[in-house]
């Protein structure tokens, strides 16, 4: 699997240390939406492999980071380059507009 689950205790470290920019995928294991995007965020992962780091982050076991990004609705997408926010998007889309969130920051 190219995306890798994060967590509230390795969230830091893992996404806002990064050296490369990271797209959190905010989701839940009972979320239908969540799910129907899950072969999107793989495939994103796999094709940007090496420029882009993507994320998981379960907001049901994992609330700390959620609230601290305002994460009110799942699937929820936020792409972290150096720390910052630069890009935010929210529920289900194609493929193509997952893409066009990420294309240019990187």
């Amino acid at each position: 699997m190219a995306t890798t689950a994060v967590t509230d205790a390795s969230f830091k470290s893992d996404v806002l240390e990064s050296e490369k920019p990271v797209l959190v995928d905010f989701w839940a294991e009972w979320c239908g939406p969540c799910k129907a995007m899950g072969p999107y965020v793989d495939k994103l992962a796999e094709e940007y492999a090496g420029r882009l780091s993507v994320v998981k982050l379960d907001t049901q076991d994992n609330p700390e980071v959620a609230a601290r990004y305002g994460i009110t609705g799942i699937p929820a997408f936020v792409l972290i380059k150096g720390g910052e926010v630069v890009a935010q998007a929210m529920g289900s889309m194609q493929y193509a507009a997952l893409k066009e969130t990420v294309d240019p920051h990187l």
